[in-house]
């Protein structure tokens, strides 16, 4: 077994002293190679974890004789002459980073994401492995892993180990309920007074539902919501094996409508997980390489239909009304339609451009997120075996096929996979679908909207109200007084006249504070607009005639005149009346 001690001296400083101990056999003929994972599950890029750890010593555990290593990457280390010895190496790990992947320590608690801090042995991380802390006393542990004793979690694999976030802290509030007689645990850290009679419904009711979609069987045997509600705005979450974290806040709006649905989507969407990329795991990630990019086509599966399901399942299971639930897909809408990037990167070449990236603004209308278009594209395919089998058959099947077939067995799943069971619950060929919305850029709306005829709605285009954005397509935000160009849409006026971070200072000679809405509204369609670009002074003229509008709106609505036939699709789609 694999051993590692975590204590700290002064939370003050935030540095945890991290101590890894193993036995090196005697037959032995290579040297020990040390490795920190570059990147952790969940979030698909680099992140160097090395950049936290601070003073590394390796020492013989029984005579104490400093052993020397070499770094031979960013994040590896290799120590010769081991054979036969116990290994003991000691390091300060640097927990400061407060999101749902992150690790923090302060003098309220320690807070833990094993990847980014525990190094493992090259080829043993198939080991079983025990974590000890060194707590205060009063302090309790939060965490997916059995105690093997006091403070003491083991582990069956350094995947498991470090698939398996904790909190340890002495004022960690504690509620459980069982669904199908599983045990589900929400742990909740800050200062705030959840209803813990309206969380436990509302958890109980999505998780029945999640359940529903795979046939009632769950992965694992329990599992645990850590939830670190913050005193001020934040929203993160990442999945784990059994468990997930979740960075909420500000902690006093927690049960307010606004925050207490953004807790209800987050958490059906990790519980998800559970099963989508936990369980259903791409090929190229069986098992993970935590030494570099995993890089797999299939993000907008993991993502995207966890996506479509996280808000999708709130409302089949009654937590959300039907118009809650279309505020959240409409979200979805202009976070897709909003951005230009849909229109020259596919889905499936930005699940690779994830490890590039994927995270960041980066280059204005470059990519797509897979999060968004994946679950808009989810929506339509789950529409889409509705409508071809009148709802004998349904996104469901597929997620519970995959299931199955890859999630039961451990045989991770590749994109040729994930086609051969859409066609085959469809019962006709796909490749249409997948050639347009998955490998291609064709626009999703005139689909979309005919799928949801289907169930007694429709996709309604509603005009951009900002006079900027919706005749001239530029958008602009106030900093420090300035009026600055945050966004120009490619083909619009806007792109022939504006660059990014030119500052607007006067439109046809008056001067621009907070009224340029209104001064782009009191003309003829021709307008002098001065400008700062990189700090010289410029004279540029937008032109329109109104007949072309931008950045107009996607919202989900009913049909007024929907038949009976779309209401009982409606019903049956969404398990609600119409």
């Amino acid at each position: 077994m694999i051993h590692y001690y975590l204590s700290f001296e002064n939370p003050l400083t935030s540095y945890l002293q991290v101590q890894l101990t193993l036995e090196v056999p005697t037959d032995a003929s290579q040297p020990l190679e040390l490795q920190l994972p570059a990147w952790r599950p969940g979030r698909y890029e680099l992140q160097n974890f090395a950049q936290k750890i601070q003073r590394v010593e390796v020492e013989d555990a029984q005579s104490g004789e400093a052993l020397p290593y070499r770094k031979t990457t960013k994040d590896r280390w290799t120590v010769a002459n081991t054979a036969g010895r116990t290994v003991r190496v000691r390091y300060n790990f640097y927990a400061h980073q407060m999101d749902a992947g992150g690790s923090w320590l302060d003098e309220s608690q320690l807070y833990l994401n094993p990847v980014q801090a525990l190094l493992y042995a090259e080829g043993r991380q198939q080991e079983p492995c025990q974590l000890q802390l060194a707590l205060p006393t009063a302090w309790h542990i939060a965490c997916g892993l059995p105690q093997s004793a006091p403070n003491t979690l083991t582990a069956e694999s350094f995947d498991q180990l470090v698939d398996a976030p904790l909190i340890a802290s002495p004022t960690l509030l504690q509620r459980t309920y069982e669904v199908q007689g599983i045990p589900f645990h929400i742990w909740i850290q800050g200062a705030c007074v959840p209803n813990w009679q309206q969380i436990i419904k509302d958890f109980e009711a999505f998780t029945e539902e999640n359940l529903a979609v795979f046939g009632d069987d769950f992965p694992v045997s329990d599992y645990h919501f850590l939830n670190q509600i913050l005193p001020y705005k934040h929203y993160h979450g990442v999945e784990h094996h059994n468990s997930t974290v979740i960075t909420l806040g500000p902690a006093e709006l927690l049960m307010t409508p606004g925050l207490y649905k953004e807790l209800l989507g987050v958490s059906c969407h990790e519980l998800f997980h559970t099963w989508n990329v936990k369980s259903i795991r791409p090929a190229e990630m069986q098992p993970y390489d935590f030494t570099k990019e995993n890089y797999f086509r299939t993000c907008y599966i993991a993502e995207g239909v966890t996506t479509y399901y996280g808000d999708y399942l709130l409302a089949r299971s009654g937590v959300f009304s039907a118009a809650q639930y279309f505020m959240e897909l409409n979200g979805v809408l202009h976070k897709h339609f909003d951005n230009y990037g849909h229109q020259n990167l596919s889905l499936a070449d930005a699940s690779m451009d994830l490890w590039l990236d994927g995270y960041k603004p980066g280059a204005p209308d470059r990519k797509v997120s897979v999060y968004h278009k994946g679950a808009l594209v989810a929506l339509l395919l789950d529409l889409t075996l509705r409508q071809l089998s009148q709802h004998q058959r349904s996104l469901d099947d597929v997620m519970r096929r995959l299931y199955e077939d890859f999630g039961k067995t451990g045989v991770g799943y590749t994109e040729e996979d994930y086609q051969r069971v859409v066609r085959e619950v469809a019962g006709r060929d796909m490749q249409a679908y997948f050639d347009k919305f998955v490998y291609g850029t064709a626009p999703l709306e005139e689909s979309l909207n005919k799928a949801l005829r289907f169930v007694g709605c429709t996709l309604r285009m509603v005009e951009n109200g900002s006079v900027s954005e919706g005749l001239f397509g530029f958008r602009t935000a106030v900093r420090n007084e300035h009026t600055e160009v945050t966004d120009i849409l490619p083909g619009t006026p806007a792109a022939s006249a504006l660059a990014l971070e030119d500052e607007v200072v006067a439109v046809n000679g008056r001067r621009v504070s907070q009224n340029l809405q209104t001064l782009l509204s009191t003309g003829t369609g021709r307008y002098e607009l001065a400008v700062f670009r990189q700090h010289e002074l410029r004279t540029v003229t937008l032109m329109t005639d109104g007949t072309e509008l931008y950045w107009a709106k996607r919202m989900v609505e009913k049909l007024p005149d929907a038949t009976a036939e779309q209401r009982a699709s409606f019903r049956q789609w969404l398990k609600q009346e119409f």
